[in-house]
């Protein structure tokens, strides 16, 4: 082991990553800490950008997407932490009620569009229109058809009224979904998560796939997508602010915390 190592391991944190486990793997402590050092510094420039935004009135739209489990709330959670309430927004909208259901489809998201100074987070967004509501049967062909020929012009009126818009697609693959969902069947403080839509996910995966596929290829016009691959979480959070950090030309850019590092070179440090 590395004196750099060692000490890693007698540090604070080194230590609480030691204890939280059930059987002892200082390997994966060292990992821990490396991970959640560097987390740390993307949510201190994170602080920076938003600070930012809000002193210049700026707005910025974030959309999570990616199929059933592939992380995305997590990764919003940690890219919010340290974040001041009042300046941010995560949207998580159920299913259309009644009167939703009669109105344009984009309206609903119209009304939770970000006021000046304001980071809305998307869970997910107008893109289950996309591919969820045609796999799974709520919506129709004629709907679908409309929003595809709709959804370009759409983010490009919100990108020419000024709002910075990034899209990222959380990738995993079946087997990891498959064990996910075990995970959260068999967690008693996560099974209310466990929807009728994740029940058929897994038997629907080439369906879905086709709709993603169809989404990637025609919604690229004037935001393209982020793909980030997720089978990993931890990296795929440091991804998923490094895109964002990277994508908005805010200042004070600290240009080595933002660099790209996989979680491999991290470790290796």
């Amino acid at each position: 082991m590395t004196a750099k190592n060692l000490s890693i391991l007698n540090s604070k944190k080194g230590l609480e990553a030691l204890l939280r486990q059930k059987r002892l793997d200082t390997k994966k402590a060292i990992r821990d800490v490396k991970y959640e050092k560097r987390l740390e510094k993307l949510q201190e420039e994170m602080l920076i950008l938003q600070q930012w935004i809000a002193h210049n009135n700026k707005k910025v739209i974030i959309l999570f997407e990616g199929r059933d489990a592939a992380g995305k709330g997590g990764a919003i959670r940690r890219v919010i932490q340290h974040l001041p309430p009042r300046a941010i927004r995560v949207e998580a909208l159920p299913k259309p009620n009644e009167t939703e259901m009669g109105q344009w489809y984009f309206q609903r998201y119209i009304n939770r569009l970000p006021n000046n100074g304001e980071i809305v987070f998307f869970d997910r967004s107008w893109y289950n229109r996309a591919v969820v509501e045609p796999v799974n049967g709520f919506c129709t062909k004629q709907d679908y058809n409309i929003f595809m020929s709709q959804v370009n012009e759409f983010e490009k009126m919100i990108q020419d009224s000024g709002i910075y818009l990034l899209k990222l697609y959380f990738s995993i693959t079946k087997t990891e979904q498959e064990r996910r969902f075990k995970d959260i069947i068999s967690s008693p403080i996560k099974k209310w998560k466990y929807s009728d839509v994740d029940k058929k996910a897994l038997t629907l995966w080439d369906e879905y796939t086709k709709y993603k596929e169809a989404m990637f290829e025609k919604t690229q016009k004037h935001a393209p997508w982020k793909v980030i691959k997720a089978n990993r979480k931890t990296s795929a959070r440091i991804s998923a602010f490094e895109y964002i950090l990277k994508s908005i030309p805010y200042e004070v850019k600290d240009k080595e915390t933002i660099r790209h590092k996989s979680l491999r070179s991290i470790l290796d440090e």
